[in-house]
């Protein structure tokens, strides 16, 4: 892919800045962002408060400040993925666990499906996937400006990953299943009533798209769960968890609920987990199930709306 000149211009100004000062001018700019965006900052102040009833409000506010942090520091990073693969710094930075349970799913010769969530530094997790274990073919909304758009689709491509946009993505997924390959998707999105089913996420109903449950279903692939968390000492683990045992009871209503419940209670546990490293400031709740309508599709009827198709 080649760059224009507007995100040519974006990557030769950033990389001549060092990354400790990269990140320091981030964080001040994240910083000031939390203290004049009064919207975002209310959004993410009230879910926290929801999501961590027992914590104080210092503690919420120290949690606050954190996620915007690791916001800041992930968007200095993104610049840091040529260098990283230039001079092999991936290696110096990153480690693995659980590559075990990568090799038996793939041993399945059905491909993967794997997921994760806005959580750590979820795009250098996947540059390092690609380019460590194997291509990932990511899964991703078309962002609205064309400048940003080029420099993250050519920024991910970069070890070796492949993009499918959402719309229409469904026979694509498929085709890249049956060649055994990997496909990434993020599942901590808010939906609307049309895209997804409502599971528990936190203590509330979250409506949580249904495309991920639906092609496990369908396709038979294996699910696995994958986050990139950073560690105290700023170094990052790429954690591949065991892959999600998908229930087939024969209801497919019924089951595509339960895996979608499955996989939410999975990210839910790497958030309480990792709380300072989630995107709080997006409004994962914002749909309500008074939204919903009698008639609300599901099975295939619904994967029509799901974002993926």
């Amino acid at each position: 892919m080649k760059l224009t000149p507007g995100a040519r211009i974006i990557i030769a100004v950033f990389r001549t800045i060092p990354l400790p000062l990269r990140k320091a001018i981030f964080r001040g700019l994240f910083h000031l962002f939390y203290h004049a965006s009064l919207k975002h900052r209310i959004i993410t102040i009230h879910n926290l408060t929801c999501s961590f009833p027992e914590k104080s409000a210092e503690e919420i506010k120290g949690i606050a400040k954190s996620a915007y942090g690791n916001l800041a520091i992930m968007a200095a990073e993104f610049f840091e993925i040529p260098t990283l693969v230039k001079t092999g710094g991936f290696e110096r930075i990153m480690s693995v666990e659980g590559m075990e349970h990568h090799r038996k799913v793939m041993s399945q010769g059905k491909g993967v499906l794997a997921f994760t969530a806005h959580l750590g530094n979820w795009e250098l997790g996947v540059a390092y996937f690609g380019l460590r274990l194997q291509k990932v073919n990511i899964i991703y909304r078309t962002l609205d400006n064309p400048t940003l758009e080029c420099l993250a689709s050519w920024e991910r491509a970069l070890t070796g990953n492949a993009l499918i946009p959402k719309g229409g993505a469904t026979l694509k997924i498929r085709e890249v299943l049956k060649n055994n390959e990997l496909v990434g998707i993020l599942m901590d999105q808010n939906v609307s009533w049309r895209e997804g089913v409502f599971v528990d996420f936190f203590g509330r109903p979250a409506c949580t798209t249904t495309g991920l449950a639906t092609l496990a279903l369908d396709t038979g692939a294996p699910v696995l769960p994958t986050f990139n968390v950073r560690m105290p000492d700023g170094t990052y683990r790429l954690i591949i968890k065991e892959e999600v045992e998908i229930v087939r009871s024969g209801d497919r209503e019924r089951d595509i609920y339960e895996n979608t419940r499955r996989i939410t209670n999975i990210i839910e546990d790497m958030v309480r987990a990792y709380p300072e490293q989630w995107f709080w400031l997006h409004q994962r709740w914002k749909t309500k199930k008074t939204q919903a309508k009698e008639g609300q599709p599901r099975g295939r009827a619904a994967q029509r709306h799901n974002g993926i198709q």
